[in-house]
């Protein structure tokens, strides 16, 4: 962990620009900012997550009403642009903000969320619930994905 005296990730609504240092570093290492800009971003139902220690913005998630019509997940939310700066993982900071962000869709009404999440996070999601669905595939420049989901 980077040297830091706060441990605790407070999670706090942020814009969907806020997100981009985060999903720049994470997501989009050696491309240009601008693919940080997912389509939906802006739309008012949408909400983002920014989890900070103190002043510092370590890990970033974005939230889109998206129904997955493939899956039948209705009254869905997907899950997009989840990253916590390489120096802060194995800290518990994703699992703190996915845990907000389900509370907020809870909160919301929704009844699924789901995500096309990397290979790589797939241990990270399944320990925290979320079921895979399908079979692997690629999203061009990003890399292999499975769909996964969880009743909230």
């Amino acid at each position: 962990m980077a040297k830091n005296t706060v441990t605790t990730l407070v999670p706090k609504l942020i814009t969907a620009e806020d997100t981009y240092v985060v999903r720049h570093k994470v997501l989009r290492k050696g491309r240009s900012i601008e693919t940080c800009a997912f389509e939906g971003d802006t739309l008012s139902k949408t909400y983002h997550l920014g989890g900070y220690l103190g002043n510092k913005l370590v890990a970033v998630a974005s939230f889109y009403e998206v129904s997955n019509k493939e899956y039948t997940f209705n009254n869905a939310v997907q899950l997009r642009g989840m990253a916590v700066l390489e120096n802060y993982h194995s800290n518990g900071y994703g699992q703190t903000l996915l845990k907000h962000g389900e509370t907020l869709a809870k909160e919301k009404k929704y009844d699924i969320l789901w995500m096309n999440a990397r290979v790589s996070a797939l241990e990270f999601y399944t320990k925290q619930g979320y079921q895979k669905v399908g079979t692997i595939f690629e999203i061009p420049l990003v890399g292999d994905h499975f769909v996964l989901y969880k009743k909230i």
